[in-house]
């Protein structure tokens, strides 16, 4: 089997720890196929090598029905890590917490944004009065007001369309950030930097598990997450972004 190798030589401890511990929980769900972890080391990690094909419609449906599956296998709690991993995940290069947590809204809220905004105001992509708005976003969040009574679904948490790779068997997941939480946070990310056939995808997962009425207006609570991390890193413009999302995720109550 060919093999791809990532190394980093400052990395944190757990980093690839975390990755491999990510991948074998979400194979472990039976649903959307995962990289497969041949070796792990603190500053390296060995997957099977994935060659790439073109994208088609039929992957695309397999793939909305797998990930439905994985969603269903669940997680202890909100905010759970992998089982017998213990400590913070990361999402790409950024520490993030897993303690696990009993509703929805207090774990993303404290676990998933509010880390990552004082990073972007400090890097000057998140005003401060960008910042009171997201904050009052989570206030909203924690207190439960997006909490569905929906049990914690098995994410894979880093869900854009760079962690999915299309070959010819289907497609294959990659770089997780594993942890227990709402499915709809992954399906929010993966619409977010958009994803070849989105919409397949998208009808085949509700076919195969239907989600809550209103799922789509509540995409912005969603993509909270991923535009607080990439506000933290990447620039103004996702600044203004995180800031629009709050506004609307204000405005659904």
């Amino acid at each position: 089997m060919e093999q791809l190798v990532k190394t980093r030589a400052d990395a944190p401890d757990g980093f690839f720890a975390a990755e491999a511990a990510g991948l074998r929980w979400l194979a472990d769900a039976g649903g959307a196929r995962t990289a497969r972890v041949l070796e792990v080391g603190d500053d390296r990690i060995a997957l099977e090598r994935i060659t790439e094909a073109a994208p088609t419609a039929a992957a695309a449906t397999a793939f909305g029905e797998a990930l439905a599956a994985t969603h269903a296998a669940g997680a202890e709690a909100f905010g759970s890590p992998p089982p017998g991993w213990e400590g913070g995940i990361f999402i790409g290069r950024r520490p993030q917490p897993a303690v696990p947590t009993s509703t929805w809204g207090a774990f993303y809220a404290a676990q998933r944004v509010e880390p990552f905004v004082p990073i972007a105001v400090a890097a000057g992509n998140l005003s401060a009065s960008g910042a009171e708005i997201v904050g009052r976003a989570c206030a909203l969040i924690a207190q439960g007001a997006f909490d569905d009574g929906e049990p914690p679904a098995r994410l894979h948490g880093d869900l854009w369309a760079g962690n999915v790779l299309w070959a010819s068997e289907g497609v294959v997941l990659i770089d997780p950030a594993a942890h227990g939480g709402h499915r709809e946070t992954d399906l929010a990310m993966l619409a977010l930097f958009g994803c070849p056939f989105l919409e397949q995808i998208l009808t085949a997962y509700d076919r195969a598990r239907p989600l809550a009425a209103g799922w789509r207006e509540r995409v912005p609570v969603h993509q909270l997450h991923p535009l607080a991390v990439h506000a933290a890193g990447h620039g103004p413009s996702y600044g203004r972004a995180l800031v629009d999302a709050a506004e609307r995720t204000l405005a659904l109550v």
